[in-house]
């Protein structure tokens, strides 16, 4: 009788914020205070225009949300929850030690907007947590990581197993957190709807 192991699983972590959070994260609060900054951050402002970044992103004028504001300090307290559960689920040894936060930024996406396939270097966990997701905008796509190697592969059939299928779509819903190992290339399609696409992004790192 013959046999087939599943190897190399990827994983993606999908879950509630304020499930791991001490102090509850208010949705509203998080809303307007993406607002606020990205209003005062003229920094941030001439970035995207010079860089023909589509919205706003802080992640080239700001490293210090969670100490600038106190609501983005409570999200990185519950995000480190978060990471050290996927930690224990992808089995790392970390010798003692625990992932720390690195990077966290604003994104704004207007209409229009996308954001191309990249990977996070010089990370080991990264991920995105939801603050404004209007109807028919867009989904986290997720590419296979074998992809590069399977040179004469035919493709997938549509209606075969997720795990199968060589682009994963996922749509997440406000409040929630997911999160994937640095190395996953993925992107943001072109956000459809009238309304902004808003969410705040971050890097955990091994020292």
């Amino acid at each position: 009788m013959s046999e087939i192991s599943t190897l190399f699983v990827t994983r993606l972590y999908r879950a509630k914020l304020n499930e791991l959070a001490k102090k509850k994260i208010d949705a509203d609060e998080l809303l307007e205070t993406c607002y606020s900054v990205a209003e005062d951050d003229e920094a941030g402002q001439e970035w995207c225009e010079a860089n023909d970044y589509p919205g706003y992103t802080s992640y080239a004028s700001l490293d210090d949300l969670a100490w600038r504001m106190p609501i983005f300090g409570e999200v990185q307290k519950a995000l480190d929850k978060h990471v050290a559960a996927f930690c224990e689920e992808l089995g790392f040894d970390l010798k003692g030690k625990k992932l720390k936060c690195n990077a966290l930024w604003i994104n704004i996406l207007p209409e229009g907007g996308t954001h191309s396939s990249h990977i996070h270097p010089h990370s080991v966990i990264s991920g995105t947590t939801y603050v404004a997701m209007p109807e028919g905008t867009s989904a986290l796509k997720l590419e296979d990581p074998r992809l590069p190697m399977m040179m004469t592969a035919p493709l997938v059939r549509k209606d075969a197993p997720q795990e199968l299928q060589r682009f994963v779509y996922v749509k997440p819903e406000v409040g929630e957190v997911l999160l994937w190992e640095s190395w996953l290339r993925h992107e943001v399609p072109m956000n459809l709807a009238e309304d902004e696409r808003i969410s705040v992004s971050f890097n955990y790192g091994w020292d």
